[in-house]
């Protein structure tokens, strides 16, 4: 069953290359038909391992604790240093003599609720950052103590 599978693979495979002349066509062609003759393989030998995948994957992995925070805390340190790079280049390329024209203040001015919703998520950004670094470094230099909550201990 699995030889037939196979060779029948190779066999398309073979007219896919015949009559497609576009090479990101044929890419996409190859990977799919791939995917769906490793599923029939699978499919074919449910006792046996072919095919396996080495580690868990997307779709039935739960996101911890311990996971989301770095992610959202490298997430909005790279936001912030967005923003400082942004103003920074601004500064350089306009001078501060930019903050002096009246079309400046008139553009605040029409975009003040988009000011306000800006530099609020900005502020956000910012404490959660800052919290999170804090906690951060006490459980590093706490000697875990956040983890050792429940745990009996070693005699």
């Amino acid at each position: 069953m699995i030889e037939e599978l196979l060779n029948n693979k190779k066999n398309i495979k073979r007219e896919l290359n015949k009559t497609i002349k576009n090479e990101d066509k044929k890419e996409c062609f190859f990977k799919f038909l791939d995917v769906l003759y490793d599923d029939l393989i699978r499919r074919a030998n449910p006792n046996k391992n072919i095919l396996r995948p080495l580690s868990p994957h997307l779709p039935i992995y739960k996101p911890q604790l311990t996971s989301t925070f770095p992610i959202s805390h490298r997430i909005s340190g790279a936001f912030l240093a967005t923003i400082v790079l942004f103003f920074y280049l601004l500064c350089l390329k306009m001078g501060l003599i930019f903050f002096t024209y009246t079309n400046f203040y008139q553009f605040l001015f029409y975009s003040s609720r988009l000011l306000l919703i800006s530099v609020e998520i900005a502020a956000l950004a910012l404490s959660y950052h800052l919290y999170n670094g804090v906690r951060h470094l006490l459980t590093d230099f706490s000697g875990f103590l956040f983890l050792r909550i429940g745990r009996q201990r070693l005699k």
